[in-house]
């Protein structure tokens, strides 16, 4: 057996992994990303936290959830497409499970105030870990005042103008580019002088 064969990652393991994630998860793809990074980056190193900022920006810009989007890129990452697959299947099964068991019963209980409750509770831990996520993303990527200005306008975009998502994604892709090669063509005009 190869090096690299001895070093890819088991897919079994990628499954379980990914199931931990989905199964320790309340609140959908948000609130997923702490837990899917401390997995992923913390524990099995699979990726950085860099990579992982990449991941979570192209997944949002893809459809469907963010964490089984960040989910199918690590899986192929690590074991190409069967680890995509594999991967995604391990995020999503124990919501499968939860979902199914719930909905068959939860018409039972749904004017029960105790479940009501109950669900105010996770409603206001899921606002925490979404609210955690955000302060978390802003201060490894907001790292100057130009970026700090993208991030208030796509945010003003976004709450009073209620532009696509797309839309705003691809307008900082935009501006970052055009950001880019202007300071590139600057200092090799500053080069040349």
């Amino acid at each position: 057996m190869s090096e690299t064969e001895e070093k890819k990652t088991g897919l079994w393991t990628l499954f379980l992994t990914f199931a931990k994630v989905g199964v320790m998860t309340f609140g959908g793809g948000y609130a997923m990303l702490p837990i899917l990074e401390r997995e992923v980056v913390t524990n099995r190193k699979w990726t950085t936290s860099e990579q992982m900022l990449d991941y979570y920006a192209i997944g949002q810009c893809t459809p469907g959830v963010i964490a089984v989007n960040v989910a199918t890129f690590i899986g192929y990452k690590e074991r190409g497409v069967i680890g995509s697959v594999v991967a995604t299947l391990g995020v999503i099964f124990p919501s499968l499970l939860i979902i199914l068991s719930l909905a068959s019963v939860l018409q039972l209980f749904q004017d029960n105030v105790y479940v009501q409750k109950a669900f105010n509770g996770i409603r206001i831990a899921v606002c925490a870990l979404i609210a955690s996520t955000i302060i978390k993303l802003a201060k490894k990527t907001i790292k100057s005042v130009v970026a700090a200005i993208i991030t208030i306008t796509a945010l003003c975009l976004e709450l009073f103008l209620k532009l696509s998502p797309v839309i705003i994604v691809l307008s900082t892709v935009a501006f970052s580019l055009i950001m880019y090669f202007a300071s590139r063509k600057k200092e090799e005009k500053e080069v040349n002088q």
